[in-house]
């Protein structure tokens, strides 16, 4: 399979790149805030260019394992990496799915960048990986990503106590899923 490239109507997605490096730390750098409260705590080196060469390398390679699908999202006009999104832990077998995860730049947030983007991202994996099964889960004050979960069809499974720590402490989180109904037997 070809490295994926997805549009959207005001989004480019696609691997990341050795050029990407600066962007990226740009952009964890101007989110630093605004993330902290969705996101574990962050590696030594998370900050410099070797951490995400490495990173970057790391998501071309489980892209060639089809392990994960790990996606700069970046505004089509500017070229501005404004978000992250990742399909992690795929499964094939009996299971078909994998996990979901985002994030979006914060002067970004609210405009419908994340929505058009993960819905294209989403299309991809049902039509050209034909995965079975999306699994994303949010924090229960994350109400953002809970509507945006719930606008893209997203349906929740229920809850799970203690789950993932974040932000330095464990934190329950809903469970949520989509499902491919065109999903085909391969």
């Amino acid at each position: 399979m070809n490295n994926p490239f997805i549009r959207s109507e005001r989004t480019e997605l696609s691997l990341p790149e050795i050029g990407d490096v600066s962007q990226i730390l740009n952009f964890y750098n101007e989110n630093k805030e605004h993330l902290s409260p969705w996101d574990p705590a962050k590696p030594s080196g998370f900050y410099t260019k070797g951490y995400w060469q490495s990173r970057i390398q790391a998501a071309q390679n489980d892209w060639l394992e089809k392990s994960c699908l790990r996606l700069v999202v970046k505004e089509s006009s500017s070229k501005k990496i404004i978000g992250f999104i990742n399909f992690t832990g795929i499964e094939r077998g009996p299971f078909q799915a994998c996990r979901l995860g985002y994030k979006v730049h914060h002067e970004f947030e609210g405009q419908g960048y994340m929505k058009e983007s993960l819905t294209a991202a989403i299309n991809y994996t049902f039509e050209k990986m034909n995965i079975h099964r999306i699994e994303a889960n949010y924090i229960p004050d994350n109400i953002r990503s809970g509507h945006l979960l719930n606008k893209i069809g997203f349906v929740k499974e229920g809850e799970a106590k203690n789950y993932l720590k974040i932000n330095g402490r464990w934190q329950d989180h809903i469970l949520t899923s989509l499902t491919n109904e065109k999903w085909r037997d391969e």
